[in-house]
């Protein structure tokens, strides 16, 4: 009566390591794409939505350089930089190998299947807890992700792509987070903040913010000078 039981434990843990196998090569080629570009200069549009900060459309441009230099400028000048585990760029989100990648099914977005995964860290500092990605295993295209991070919550990012979907970038990207749990980078709340604030800061329910990017063009792979990070 016990052999049944050890050969159904063995095809379990076989089936699970098959899982676990292809959640690697899937994020594998995600990430391949991905390096395709070693640096970008794109311009678009940010619209800002949170109900404590009254922020118009701006036209902005963002730069980024491999592997994980990241900047967005405003027309005004001011650069938006998000801190600690926070990140609105795909390349950092899955690059490096310092993660265990595992298999967590099939879903669907907007009517468009997709596969699953999450990524673990396997650094015990890492300020990122787990990644959950949407992922169209034709295209190579991350539809979605959903971030945990020890010290700003949980955020999510939603990706549309069109006419650059060959290099794995975005022509929309909407940055959605909790307002209570997210810490703003310093100097955002001073620049925008209207001198209203919510009714009841210590509110239990969850405010919705949201950060929406739309892109023009991109210029990829021309170079970047180092000195627009600083």
């Amino acid at each position: 009566m016990k052999y049944p039981l050890f050969f159904c434990f063995i095809f379990s843990a076989t089936l699970n390591s098959g899982y676990a196998q292809d959640a690697t090569v899937l994020a594998q080629k995600v990430k391949a794409k991905l390096a395709t570009v070693n640096d970008y200069q794109a311009h678009g549009v940010m619209k800002t939505d949170v109900s404590f900060m009254k922020v118009p459309p701006s036209e902005v441009t963002i730069y980024y350089k491999k592997p994980n230099k990241f900047r967005i400028k405003k027309q005004d000048g001011i650069t938006v930089t998000p801190k600690g585990g926070v990140s609105i760029n795909l390349n950092s989100i899955i690059a490096g190998d310092n993660y265990a990648a595992v298999n967590a099914g099939s879903g669907n977005i907007n009517g468009m299947a997709v596969t699953i995964i999450k990524l673990l860290p396997l650094e015990e500092n890492s300020e990122v807890v787990v990644s959950t990605l949407y992922i169209d295993e034709k295209k190579l295209l991350i539809y979605k992700a959903t971030t945990t991070t020890k010290d700003n919550g949980t955020y999510e990012m939603e990706m549309v792509y069109g006419k650059f979907a060959e290099w794995g970038l975005p022509d929309k990207v909407t940055f959605i987070f909790n307002t209570k749990d997210y810490k703003l980078p310093k100097g955002l709340a001073f620049d925008y903040d209207s001198g209203t604030h919510p009714a009841d800061p210590n509110a239990s329910k969850p405010t919705k913010g949201k950060v929406e990017i739309l892109y023009s063009n991109y210029t990829i792979n021309k170079g970047v000078d180092e000195s627009l990070f600083q």
